[in-house]
């Protein structure tokens, strides 16, 4: 489907205290109702808080957590041609943007779902867990890598 005038891509710009574009991205989305002051205090109470227990630079343990989130290849449901409706999963490799997308998004979801005391608490073990290789944003990504392979195998075996 060609698109007549496409839109240039926006670039983020950078938060205010990390300059950082990555941040502002995760500000972005966090915010709900279209509070952003709460969500810059949620995650530079939760940058704060990585500080403390990892005694590391937090933008560090963030970039390391959403290199580790970001899939490399998802599915996207295709519809066959013939006449069932039917729709199969097709495995399909991510650029980097839709990638780190995802991830951002898929960290927030995981860190909601925690239980503990406010938003910033979660978002902080979620991401120092994510950085570690473990939580639920690094499960997700190992569902669809998992969904993307057995797909891929059912996806080539109508060749032979």
């Amino acid at each position: 489907m060609s698109r007549r005038g496409t839109a240039k891509k926006k670039t983020a710009k950078s938060d205010p205290i990390y300059r950082n574009r990555l941040v502002n991205m995760l500000i972005n989305r966090i915010l709900k109702h279209g509070k952003k002051s709460l969500a810059y205090q949620i995650l530079y109470r939760a940058m704060k808080k990585i500080q403390q227990k990892t005694e590391t630079n937090p933008l560090f343990v963030l970039r390391q957590a959403i290199r580790r989130v970001t899939p490399k290849i998802a599915v996207k449901a295709r519809r066959k041609k013939k006449k069932s409706g039917s729709t199969r999963q097709i495995p399909i490799e991510i650029r980097s943007p839709q990638g780190k997308a995802l991830a951002i998004r898929w960290l927030l979801a995981a860190s909601r779902k925690r239980t503990g005391r406010n938003m910033a608490f979660k978002l902080s073990s979620e991401l120092v867990d994510a950085a570690k290789g473990r939580g639920g944003a690094i499960r997700k990504k190992e569902e669809a890598h998992r969904m993307a392979e057995a797909n891929r195998a059912r996806a080539l075996a109508h060749f032979r």
